[in-house]
């Protein structure tokens, strides 16, 4: 199954009943492992998750920590990117050059990198 066949599978799982906007996310690990995530909203506005970070929470839960490639998908005329917070979770576990790959339920992609998608992340050198 490819990474954006599993994104498209975990979509179907996501609970949007207040926005109908149903995402789902799936990320490769250096291991060759994939972990999925789908958006999971709340009466209590904003206090729903995104579907990537549901496939970073499941990823750390398994012990893993390095991302090298990531899906997303939703039901939308164009690639849906990650929204802000998203990348910088996304940018935490990957490298500059891992490549996002955004699509959409009828067939259109687009990749970018995370350095295209955040350029000038805030990163733990800052922190030094």
């Amino acid at each position: 199954m490819s990474l954006m066949d599993a994104a498209r599978a975990v979509r179907d799982n996501a609970h949007a009943p207040y926005s109908n906007f149903k995402v789902g996310a799936a990320v490769r690990t250096q291991a060759g492992d994939v972990f999925v995530g789908c958006n999971v909203e709340n009466v209590a506005y904003p206090e729903g998750t995104c579907a990537e970070a549901g496939a970073l929470a499941a990823m750390v839960a398994a012990g893993q920590g390095q991302i090298t490639e990531v899906a997303v998908i939703a039901d939308s005329p164009s690639p849906v990117p990650p929204c802000g917070g998203c990348r910088q979770k996304l940018r935490e576990f990957g490298a500059a050059d891992v490549v996002v790959t955004m699509g959409t339920t009828d067939g259109k992609t687009l990749e970018m990198t995370l350095e295209q998608l955040l350029p000038g992340a805030f990163d733990a050198s800052h922190m030094e």
